[in-house]
């Protein structure tokens, strides 16, 4: 896909990740959107995988460790050809197959179950030294919060896959800036990222995460590296590309009541029409 696919790819994925969550009328709306255009670019240009190859080994794999972001995956997933569109209207539901949290166990295109914070770039970590070990050349992509590196679990993690030499393994740091309680500054100062994995052996990039053509060519830069893993740091707002909610202090779980229902629902028809929808 060309910048411009990739967009709309983008408007897509937020327009239903809106409709899967208003329909509830509650769920983690903040993470699950500031990570709209990452997902994008992955699903849309760079990750090798698709319905028919989901159980290929050879494939690319992706982790997403910031589980509660699962409506913005299963979004995508929809729209890659994955699951249906009705699936997405039993979010969290009973014998439902999208769980708050992705769950390898129910939904096709979900490599890894995750939600227990920290746990799953352990389990990407994994994943890539394993594909290492049988001399596979796929990617191994995960995307992380910020406010999750709060999780000592994490760094070992990341120490385990810069000593492994694990230059397949591209990890996303969603740095929206909050996280449950609020301001990751309050919580538990993350200090510099970039900084951060650097000291632990990771190449590391910095980009714009509302920008297509900016996580694309990170993507694309840290193929080019060899040697070491690469953290490609995200700088996002929380609630991403919908103005009420990024307006809104604690967005990271939102029970909509009347006044958030109109103001979303607004932004929700406004990106419907404009990718044609509605």
């Amino acid at each position: 896909m060309d910048s411009t696919a990739i967009k709309h790819f983008a408007d897509q994925i937020r327009y239903y990740t809106l409709k899967e969550l208003n329909y509830m009328g509650y769920g983690h709306y903040g993470g699950s959107l500031s990570i709209v255009e990452t997902l994008a670019v992955l699903y849309g240009n760079q990750l090798q995988v698709s319905p028919e190859t989901k159980d290929d080994l050879n494939r690319d794999f992706f982790v997403l460790s910031k589980g509660h972001a699962g409506p913005a995956l299963y979004a995508t997933l929809f729209l890659k050809g994955f699951i249906t569109e009705d699936w997405l209207y039993t979010l969290n539901q009973n014998g439902t197959n999208l769980p708050s949290h992705p769950d390898r166990n129910k939904t096709p295109g979900v490599d890894m179950t995750t939600g227990s914070l920290g746990q799953g770039i352990s389990s990407a970590t994994g994943i890539a030294y394993g594909n290492k070990l049988a001399g596979r050349k796929n990617y191994t992509y995960c995307i992380v919060g910020d406010g999750e590196l709060n999780e000592g679990q994490c760094w070992e993690a990341i120490q385990f896959a810069a000593h492994r030499q694990l230059d397949h393994f591209i990890l996303f740091i969603d740095d929206n800036k909050k996280q449950l309680d609020g301001y990751t500054t309050e919580i538990c100062n993350p200090f510099d990222f970039e900084a951060k994995f650097a000291a632990f052996g990771f190449h590391t990039l910095k980009v714009d995460g509302s920008s297509v053509e900016e996580i694309n060519a990170a993507v694309e830069a840290a193929k080019a590296l060899t040697g070491k893993p690469i953290a490609i740091i995200l700088d996002t707002v929380k609630g991403q590309g919908v103005p009420y909610i990024e307006d809104m202090y604690s967005n990271h779980h939102i029970r909509v009541d009347d006044a958030a229902k109109a103001a979303i629902e607004a932004t929700t028809e406004k990106i419907g029409i404009e990718i044609g929808v509605r």
